[in-house]
């Protein structure tokens, strides 16, 4: 076995199906993406070179910042919150004196699974301004207070952004969970002989071990806002105006809506540029060296 995996030949054929399948289904349409960008377009007729009058554009128009800004704070919404409530969960499914964990973690993953058309469905009349379930707490504990969630222009990313935590923090937590049970139990038993409280466990060997992880799960994160598309579809169509817009849905609209095709192009290269630059940010961020975020100290 260690002479057939040595050999050049053999790895090259073996990685070749993944190359091309790479190639044709990722990295061509990148290429085709950008080499589009530089063109007038509509799609259909046949498209005229513009240079990067597109870039001017788009750099100019104030709905690509809008759409920026949408993007980050989704992005910053799903690491706090999902990442966040997945770090908790799996602390307290690590708990010893737990009982009922496989329950806890099919009920957890259980809105992953499902269509993000009826996780939509579902949320949209929970946040109906008139007979949905948050304004109708508010009713029934006697307060005042009343919200038109999705009608919001400053409050409704945040309740989309919600509905994609909702959903994906199983996927989440099944990332965290099943690497922290991977961590060998020696090392958490040796802490408690030495007296360490369920706390300075999480906080000292639990979290730092799980470094790697933390780096995909950011990464899943904040690319994830960055990309959102299908909440703000279904639940706003990118309202109340133009205040759920992300780049990604900017994409779509010019490309398939207006019929700014070439337009739409160069949107979506940025957003590529955005998260590649993120993953990148990421790795440097969680690079193995002293000071690296999440190590383990005293």
């Amino acid at each position: 076995m260690n002479k057939v995996m040595g050999n050049k030949k053999v790895i090259a054929l073996f990685t070749l199906p993944t190359v091309i399948l790479f190639t044709v289904i990722v990295f061509y349409p990148i290429i085709q993406t950008v080499y589009r960008s530089f063109y007038d377009w509509n799609g259909l007729t046949a498209p005229i070179f513009n240079g990067i009058e597109n870039y001017k554009n788009l750099f100019a128009d104030d709905l690509f910042y809008e759409s920026m800004r949408n993007g980050i704070i989704f992005a910053v919404i799903l690491v706090v919150f999902q990442v966040g409530l997945a770090t908790v969960f799996t602390m307290i499914l690590m708990n010893p004196r737990i009982r009922g964990k496989r329950f806890f973690r099919s009920a957890f993953f259980i809105p992953a699974v499902l269509s993000v058309t009826v996780v939509c469905q579902l949320w949209g009349a929970l946040y109906n301004p008139e007979w949905g379930l948050f304004n109708k707490i508010f009713e029934v504990l006697g307060l005042g207070y009343r919200q038109s969630w999705l009608s919001s222009l400053d409050f409704a990313i945040v309740a989309i952004a919600f509905v994609n935590v909702w959903q994906f923090v199983g996927y989440q937590l099944c990332i965290i969970y099943s690497s922290a049970k991977a961590i060998p139990e020696e090392y958490m038993e040796a802490a408690r002989i030495d007296g360490a409280s369920l706390w300075q466990l999480d906080r000292y060997i639990l979290i730092p071990l799980l470094k790697d992880t933390y780096k995909m799960s950011f990464i899943f994160a904040i690319t994830g806002g960055l990309n959102a598309f299908a909440h703000m579809n279904i639940l706003t169509k990118g309202g109340p105006g133009t205040s759920t817009y992300t780049l990604t849905y900017m994409t779509f609209r010019n490309a398939f809506t207006v019929g700014k095709y070439g337009y739409g192009c160069t949107s979506a290269v940025l957003l590529v540029i955005q998260c590649l630059a993120v993953t990148i940010l990421v790795n440097w961020l969680f690079r193995n060296k002293d000071g690296a975020v999440f190590e383990g100290g005293k």
